[in-house]
């Protein structure tokens, strides 16, 4: 098979850390600007047909892969069409319900390959997809997080990415089980090779921090020579009673990763709080703060691919211009 890494030459090479639809919305954006793009995702989902079928197969749960590989499909007839299918998800009164295509077609490619880099190698071929996609781990991850309610005294722990993702109160840590978990090679060379390390935006204590606690893919990226964006949500997140500011995310990365430096933070302007003191975060975290309009047009909560790609390419040129009046 022809190795996807081959097939594109374009722009910078790119690794996007993420997750679910946050890593869908940076993918979408920067396949505009380079097709040398590598995801690594997480491998932490425990619920809906990933968690069935990661419970009853013994697999990688398979749904954020599927999703990453639909935001890099061709933009051909064939890959929009294949493209469906992958994100089609089948509705019965039986065990089929609620299974997505994409999810079974990745995990029998890992059964009849036992390989879960060659099965989503050629199901990207499959999309010809602008990039490649990989998952952070060779094995399925638990998260356990320590959580503080209303009401309550102390902190209790709760474990499972569905878990975690629909607690209220306010999330302290978090952590991997296992601890230090194998990491596919791949993406140690991606890492090695890449211009820029895009993480965010998603879901911050179950789609980005948890790559960052992976000890052999935290030294990978501080080890790189490639310089790093984050990119901030839209809008405040639960988490944190009941929602997180953008400082708020800046607060919990440096608390997990102290040692993690920064060189761009994408944030829409409609998202920013506290200009002041977004700065002083962004400046402690050795970055700058890039401000720019990357939200739809109509108001809501959803990236625009075309902004965003705007924005990155802001950042990775170094035309920053406005970065945010102080």
């Amino acid at each position: 098979m022809t190795d996807v890494r081959t097939v594109h030459r374009r722009g910078p090479a790119v690794v996007a850390l993420g997750g679910g639809h946050g890593l869908s919305a940076s993918l979408s954006a920067l396949r505009l600007m380079s097709d040398r793009l590598t995801a690594v995702v997480t491998v932490a989902d425990d619920g809906g047909s990933s968690g069935r079928l990661r419970h009853e197969m013994g697999v990688l749960p398979p749904g954020d892969l599927r999703m990453a590989l639909a935001a890099l499909c061709d933009e051909s007839d064939w890959g929009r069409l294949w493209r469906d299918v992958l994100q089609h998800r089948f509705h019965s009164h039986g065990s089929m319900n609620e299974h997505a295509v994409g999810n079974l077609l990745i995990t029998a490619l890992w059964e009849i390959l036992g390989d879960p880099v060659a099965g989503l190698d050629w199901v990207g071929r499959l999309l010809g997809a602008r990039g490649r996609v990989l998952p952070m781990a060779s094995v399925p991850l638990d998260i356990e997080a320590d959580i503080s309610s209303p009401g309550e005294d102390g902190e209790h722990v709760v474990r499972g990415q569905a878990a975690v993702a629909a607690a209220a109160g306010e999330v302290h840590r978090i952590r991997l089980d296992p601890a230090d978990p194998p990491v596919p090679p791949q993406v140690l060379e991606a890492l090695d090779e890449a211009d820029w390390v895009v993480l965010g935006p998603g879901s911050w204590f179950t789609s980005v921090l948890p790559h960052l606690l992976v000890p052999r893919l935290r030294d990978a990226l501080l080890r790189s020579s490639a310089r790093r964006c984050l990119t901030l949500n839209l809008f405040p997140a639960a988490g944190r009673g009941g929602r997180m500011s953008c400082h708020q995310h800046l607060t919990a990365l440096a608390e997990h990763v102290p040692d993690l430096r920064v060189d761009v933070v994408v944030a829409d302007p409609s998202a920013v709080e506290d200009l002041d003191l977004m700065h002083e975060q962004v400046d402690r975290l050795g970055g700058v703060l890039l401000l720019r309009q990357v939200r739809v047009g109509d108001g809501s909560a959803r990236h625009d691919a075309l902004r965003l790609a705007a924005a990155y390419r802001d950042a990775f040129e170094g035309t920053l211009g406005d970065v945010g009046e102080r």
